[in-house]
């Protein structure tokens, strides 16, 4: 069973940075597109970045790119977000995904999420 655990989320200030990370077992991790997606309250869960199995393809939203920026490590089967530049706006749950087929970018697994807060 593939499960996915994120981790490095907490209360920062706007304009500071964080870096989530999504460990990845029980799978192959190096064929895997992964994904994060972010839910506010009251809002729908969004897609925020994506990254292809390679590395060499990734995907930002709008309201993202440029401040933040996925990457991945597959010795430590590991994804991550830098998120930097952190705005009020983006205070969510983010949620890392795994698409095992490594190319559909729809997802199978999905992490528990971890809580990001931006204060003013």
């Amino acid at each position: 069973q593939v499960q996915l655990v994120e981790s490095g989320g907490g209360l920062v200030q706007a304009g500071g940075s964080l870096t989530l990370s999504c460990v990845v077992s029980g799978g192959t991790f190096n064929t895997y597109a992964m994904g994060w997606f972010r839910q506010a309250p009251n809002k729908e869960r969004e897609f925020v970045a994506d990254m292809s199995w390679s590395g060499v393809a990734t995907h930002y939203a709008d309201s993202v790119k440029g401040r933040f920026t996925i990457s991945r490590d597959n010795a430590k089967n590991t994804v991550y977000l830098q998120m930097n530049s952190l705005r009020v706006d983006d205070t969510a749950v983010y949620y890392c995904a795994a698409d095992i087929l490594g190319s559909t970018y729809e997802y199978d697994y999905w992490g528990q999420g971890t809580q990001v807060t931006v204060s003013s």
